[in-house]
């Protein structure tokens, strides 16, 4: 991979977190394609999660953007009790690695895929806590910039001791 496509993929990905931050959901929302799947499997053991989120248990999977899209109406209506008043956050990205995306049944020419290391703290109720893990994403050309195609993150915290919603990963 080039410097500068590795450039342009953290720049992308800087601006995800950025957005995320500020709370901004249409922009947010705007970065996901409509097919969009995102997944936080659950661990089985120690060192193994669920991989398959139609066999295993997930916290979290939306097999397209539909399902962040009601996420993001129900925190802006107020209809997620949990999450009043919501958290702030800041997101930290890093370890940034590229590979093309094979093609086929499951890519497109020009994809991506893209491995992270992500940290996130966060302050709601008088209380900071901070989650951290890995997370895979599959970037698809869009213009000059990308949609996320995928969004797979595996959360390495042993515990949660608080909400866990999808503007934490």
């Amino acid at each position: 991979m080039s410097a500068q496509l590795q450039y342009r993929i953290e720049q992308f990905l800087y601006h995800m977190a950025e957005v995320c931050d500020a709370q901004d959901w249409d922009r947010y929302l705007d970065l996901f394609s409509e097919d969009s799947e995102f997944h936080l499997p659950q661990w089985d053991s120690e060192h193994v999660y669920t991989t398959d989120p139609r066999k295993g248990m997930s916290l979290i999977y939306y097999p397209n953007r539909g399902g962040l899209e009601d996420r993001v109406y129900r925190l802006r209506t107020g209809k997620a009790a949990s999450t009043i008043p919501m958290p702030r956050t800041l997101h930290l990205i890093s370890n940034v690695r590229i590979a093309p995306a094979g093609e086929g049944a499951n890519g497109q020419a020009g994809e991506l895929d893209v491995q992270v290391n992500w940290h996130t703290l966060y302050y709601r109720l008088q209380v900071a806590e901070q989650f951290f893990g890995r997370a895979s994403y599959r970037l698809r050309p869009d213009g000059d910039s990308w949609k996320i195609a995928r969004k797979h993150v595996v959360l390495l915290n042993d515990t949660i001791n608080s909400v866990l919603d999808f503007y934490h990963l």
